[in-house]
């Protein structure tokens, strides 16, 4: 396949160098990505103060059991264009790449329409503290009415990643991290918009770097310029979508409920443990999502090989994604070790000695097991990349279990201890399914090349 924008053939050349040069954007662009979730939670808690900060921070499963849905899906459906691809298969490219757009608007309207006519309901359910109850809706009724920016931001760099090309998502994502920072505290500091400022730079952001996103495949991917036929609805390839790319937003979802589940948990200890929580999980993220980044490479490479049919190529891929994540979640942990404090300062500023400490001591033991997220991030993209999505959802609901198990023990006596250990459990649980699962899939697919 020809292009005026070169992309790269996953299905050739040594598999840890071909992971680590696709890789090493992704790295950089959810890093970025997550500098700017950073950056918003420092403005918030240093210019709205701690309860400002639990309202954020109170929202976030809910924001992720929605727009969770959204990137597993968007996800999912470039994976038939990355098998297409792999099989050097333009046509069927075309016509999954065009399909997959329908239901992506589809979906985005959909869900913004009735998560915005539901917010109240939910965070009622979720035991919202009544002190921050105004303040969260105010900023996830935003969040959720911009869930078209989101979808289009998550579908054309899935599409993007599919066809070889992690660069330039980085790029856009680049300059729309800076700009959501600089709008963020124009907003919030200037404006006096307070967090729906913080809600509305995030939107905003979100749709420039999608439109980017946009705008670059069009200008220089004519491997997507498609035939009308191609970009007609098409039945057999809507289906094989919605079997690939909806199981992975359920499973984003599904998972999402488990941490529904746990802030409802938090919730009741509340608005100090939220915070700490909240001031914890966001540093957290800013540390795992390199890991999670991986983790979609692994995806775009299992999914062009599987598409050519090169099986060993998998076994090789893998092994390899796990020497990148033990590296890098031992020198992680070596830098929080010394840097635990001086990080919870920055989000937290001069709060509460004992928010402090708290958020404190949840960052250190997540960080003691985060090779588990980063083996779950190797198997189950794995899975996903070969087209296995349902068994995603599986894992999900063993994550909901790990979450639920956490969120229960924290009202039952363990207290934040429990919340602490919620999301190590719900990867070790998950963890173990999906290397059953690639293992076995691997193999069936083997003996039946074997056969053949």
């Amino acid at each position: 396949m020809e292009s005026k924008q070169k992309t790269m053939d996953l299905t050739t050349g040594h598999p840890l160098k071909q992971i680590l040069i696709f890789s090493i954007p992704l790295v950089f662009g959810t890093i970025f990505q997550q500098f700017y979730s950073f950056a918003d939670t420092v403005i918030v808690g240093r210019c709205l103060g701690t309860d400002a900060l639990a309202a954020v921070g109170a929202t976030s499963s809910l924001h992720f059991l929605i727009l969770g849905f959204v990137q597993g899906a968007c996800v999912g459906f470039g994976i038939p264009v990355a098998q297409s691809y792999g099989a050097k298969d333009r046509d069927e490219m075309c016509r999954y790449l065009w399909n997959g757009t329908w239901i992506c608007l589809l979906i985005s309207l959909f869900l913004s329409l009735g998560s915005v006519l539901l917010t109240d309901t939910l965070l009622a359910i979720m035991n919202t503290p009544e002190e921050i109850f105004f303040m969260a809706r105010a900023y996830i009724v935003i969040l959720f009415a911009g869930i078209p920016a989101s979808v289009l931001y998550n579908y054309s760099a899935s599409v993007m990643r599919a066809m070889g090309d992690s660069r330039h998502p980085f790029y856009f994502l680049l300059f729309s991290s800076v700009l959501n920072v600089i709008l963020d505290y124009v907003l919030i500091a200037f404006f006096h918009m307070g967090v729906p400022g913080a809600a509305a730079a995030t939107v905003f952001s979100q749709f420039v770097s999608g439109a980017l996103n946009v705008w670059w495949m069009f200008r220089r991917m004519d491997m997507i310029q498609g035939k009308k036929s191609q970009m007609k609805p098409s039945l057999p390839h809507i289906k094989r979508l919605c079997v690939v790319g909806l199981p992975m937003g359920f499973e984003y979802s599904v998972s999402a409920i488990g941490a529904v589940i746990l802030q409802n948990s938090i919730n009741t200890l509340g608005s100090g443990a939220v915070a700490a929580q909240t001031a914890g999980e966001k540093i957290r993220q800013m540390f795992t999502l390199p890991m999670e980044s991986v983790g979609m490479a692994i995806a775009t490479y299992a999914g062009q090989n599987f598409g050519a049919g090169k099986l060993k190529r998998i076994w090789q891929g893998i092994k390899q994604g796990m020497v990148i994540q033990l590296v890098y979640c031992a020198v992680i942990w070596a830098v929080l070790l010394g840097m635990n404090g001086l990080l919870v300062q920055i989000v937290l500023g001069e709060a509460q000695p004992e928010i402090s400490a708290e958020a404190g001591r949840y960052l250190f033991i997540v960080s003691c097991l985060f090779i588990f997220h980063g083996s779950l991030m190797v198997f189950r993209n794995t899975l996903q990349g070969m087209g296995y999505s349902f068994h995603a959802i599986i894992s999900g609901v063993w994550e909901l279990a790990g979450r639920s198990l956490g969120g229960w023990l924290a009202v039952h006596g363990a207290g934040f201890t429990a919340v602490c250990l919620a999301n190590p459990l719900a990867w070790i649980f998950a963890l173990c399914y999906c290397i059953y699962m690639v293992r076995y899939f691997l193999r069936k697919n083997e003996r039946k090349q074997n056969l053949t």
